[in-house]
């Protein structure tokens, strides 16, 4: 559905603007561009978008054909991430806004249409500011940072059970000082020969 809206071209700042409203399965979409016919006119369209790989690509290539300079959604949890990640590769412009930001203006409706509109409009007359989001080499960084504290975590608790076995008391003959692998090998070897024997 697109409409044609009266509006002031000097107090606007970016041209070709798109909003995303987020939610759990989906996104509601406004994108705001001139009027193709109409000087100091502009249109908007409302759609609804689903919050999935392929609903988030087609998006990014249907705003990059409309010419969108920049696209703007609310920080939701964590939902917006994938919009933003792939909208961003994509090649566009993405901003991530503070929801207190934009609850913070007056006059904000409360259906995701409307929403999805009034942060559009907001955008366009550069009433709102990014929050920061890291580039991509520090998010990668990041992950494995978060991934390598998770595996030594879990190394620590696997230890913290073979202790628990009270090895000690069974008389292996072998000390947890040891590498965990030949440690490994001989408690293996030992149960080995305790089947054959038993």
């Amino acid at each position: 559905m697109a409409d044609a809206e009266v509006t002031d071209q000097a107090a606007e700042l970016v041209e070709r603007v798109a909003a995303i409203d987020i939610a759990k399965a989906s996104g509601m979409v406004c994108m705001r561009l001139p009027h193709p016919s109409r000087e100091g006119r502009r249109t908007h369209e409302v759609w609804n978008v689903p919050a999935s790989t392929i609903g988030i690509l087609e998006l990014g290539d249907r705003l990059v054909c409309q010419g969108v300079t920049r696209v703007v959604m609310e920080a939701t949890g964590a939902y917006w991430k994938p919009f933003f990640f792939l909208l961003e590769a994509r090649g566009l412009d993405c901003w991530l806004v503070n929801a207190r930001e934009v609850k913070n203006v007056p006059g904000r409706p409360k259906t995701d249409k409307l929403d999805a509109v009034w942060l559009a409009k907001l955008t366009e007359r550069g009433m709102l500011r990014p929050s920061f989001v890291p580039p991509k080499p520090v998010r990668q960084l990041r992950d494995l940072t978060r991934m390598r504290t998770v595996l030594i975590r879990e190394r620590s608790r696997h230890k913290q059970r073979v202790e628990r076995l009270k090895l000690y008391d069974a008389q292996l003959g072998t000390t947890l000082s040891e590498p965990v692998p030949r440690w490994f090998d001989y408690l293996r070897r030992h149960y080995m020969s305790l089947t054959r024997s038993g």
